[in-house]
């Protein structure tokens, strides 16, 4: 039996955390979980931060575990969220507090950014969406409340970028995640200084982007010592979805996917960005992906609403029995706009809903079978909605949508979106962004031939249903 060696994927979500050990055993991908941990936004001085000193621990103790179990990495990549930083000062120590994306210290700040460019401009410079949280309102932020923290700045790391830099001691910015700042031009895949300069945000602290894939050099003598072993640090695609999109189980370039979790990511992929006033409008986006594709997507709340939905009735139901009562209630009418900003981040989501179709004259669902039916049912009509806009704008017509992440296995939606779409729609793999971390640490060591020939790879590896 051929075996390839060990890597290790540190995935690390907004809630929490897993390192995936991965090999190749007769062309096939195989996995195993070997440290997982919480992770969240927690309150500070009135702020939603990270504590990214226990999640560096964990990241340290999930690798240690690795070594115990004598099966040793020949590399370990990191990848978390996309849009939140760390700035460093001239001592390589962090200055301020590490802002989580949920913060609400943007609030208004994009007017603020629109008198130095307006948001047309923005969007035809980086064909990236708005979104309050990008990085680029989250600086401008800073430099408008906190202007002494930023110009002691000497370095802006994204978060794998500053854990990939506690581990080796050099520092770098991984390109798909550094798109995710609003701040980098599509088509030279660099920083856009000139737009930096124009928002007054010192350049120095912008280092050169660095593509997924790159060996970034290996452990330093103390984390070794920590561990127990030495291995390289390779780049992944360090934005997760990015690396959830490598491991999409087709053979086609011209594919529909969805990346679903507590966000539902759903697009194409593209050679080139397609940056228009239409796609503006519809709100699609270019992030950058492996290998310099471009992940043409829009991003759509996802199983946030329902996963609220669940902890507000204290978890006593499972996702299989919401599933069921909303099928009870499937006849329910009411229907919301499942990306209106009071869903991001309300008191009560149960009472959200309600509220929104009060306030638009249908039927208030008054129990927990409709409340469930109308998130499932907005959910899919939502990415049958954006099916259409995808058609419409790429001119592509599209077959099949691939379903991956944690959400591939939520079956009643994967039944609504294929009834809804009219589209075959195949569910898995589960664990996408650790196996797309992985595939870009095999093909860097020559495992693969590249990114066709692991996705077939993942393709034979894991099941994949049909609806």
């Amino acid at each position: 039996m051929m075996k390839s060696a060990y890597y290790l994927a540190v995935d690390i979500g907004a809630s929490s955390g897993r390192h995936i050990l991965g090999h190749v055993e007769d062309g096939k991908i195989i996995l195993e979980e070997i440290h997982r941990f919480e992770n969240g936004m927690k309150k500070v001085d009135g702020h939603l931060v990270w504590d990214t000193e226990s999640l560096f621990e964990e990241i340290l103790k999930g690798m240690e575990k690795a070594g115990q179990m004598g099966k040793v990495p020949k590399s370990v990549g990191i990848d978390t969220w996309a849009v939140d930083y760390v700035l460093l000062d001239e001592n390589d120590k962090v200055l301020g507090k590490t802002y989580g994306y949920r913060d609400s210290r943007t609030e208004g700040v994009d007017s603020e950014v629109y008198k130095v460019i307006p948001e047309e401009k923005l969007y035809a410079r980086t064909g990236i969406q708005k979104q309050l949280f990008n990085t680029i309102y989250q600086l401008y932020a800073l430099k408008l409340q906190e202007g002494e923290v930023l110009s002691k700045a000497k370095a802006m790391l994204m978060l794998p970028d500053y854990f990939h830099f506690l581990l080796t001691g050099i520092k770098c910015q991984e390109y798909t995640n550094a798109t995710s700042t609003q701040l980098l031009n599509p088509v030279t895949k660099d920083w856009d200084f000139e737009l930096i300069d124009m928002l007054g945000l010192p350049k120095e602290i912008f280092l050169k982007p660095e593509k997924p894939g790159k060996t970034l050099g290996s452990l330093k003598s103390e984390i070794e010592k920590r561990v127990g072993y030495s291995c390289d640090v390779v780049l992944p695609a360090t934005h997760d979805t990015g690396s959830a999109v490598m491991a999409v189980p087709t053979k086609s370039d011209e594919t529909l996917y969805i990346s679903s979790g507590t966000w539902s990511l759903m697009g194409t992929e593209l050679k080139e960005a397609l940056i228009s006033d239409k796609t503006r409008i519809a709100n699609l986006t270019n992030e950058g992906g492996y290998d310099y594709r471009f992940r043409f997507l829009k991003n759509i709340m996802g199983l946030w609403m329902i996963q609220s939905v669940r902890h507000e009735l204290e978890d006593k139901y499972s996702f299989a029995q919401l599933c069921d009562m909303a099928e009870e209630e499937k006849a329910f009418p009411s229907r919301v706009d499942v990306n209106d900003n009071r869903f991001l981040a309300p008191d009560n989501m149960g009472e959200a809903i309600k509220a929104y179709c009060r306030d638009s004259k249908q039927q208030v669902p008054e129990n927990v079978g409709q409340l469930s039916t109308v998130i499932y049912q907005s959910l899919a009509e939502s990415y049958a909605q954006t099916v259409k806009e995808l058609e419409d704008i790429t001119g592509n017509s599209y077959a099949a949508i691939n379903i991956v992440g944690g959400g591939s296995n939520a079956d009643y939606l994967n039944r609504l979106t294929a009834e809804k779409s009219g589209k075959t729609v195949y569910a898995g793999p589960g664990e996408a962004t650790a196996i797309g971390n992985l595939m870009a640490q095999m093909i860097t060591d020559g495992v693969f031939g590249g990114l066709m020939e692991a996705r077939e790879a993942v393709f034979n590896s894991f099941d994949i249903k049909t609806y």
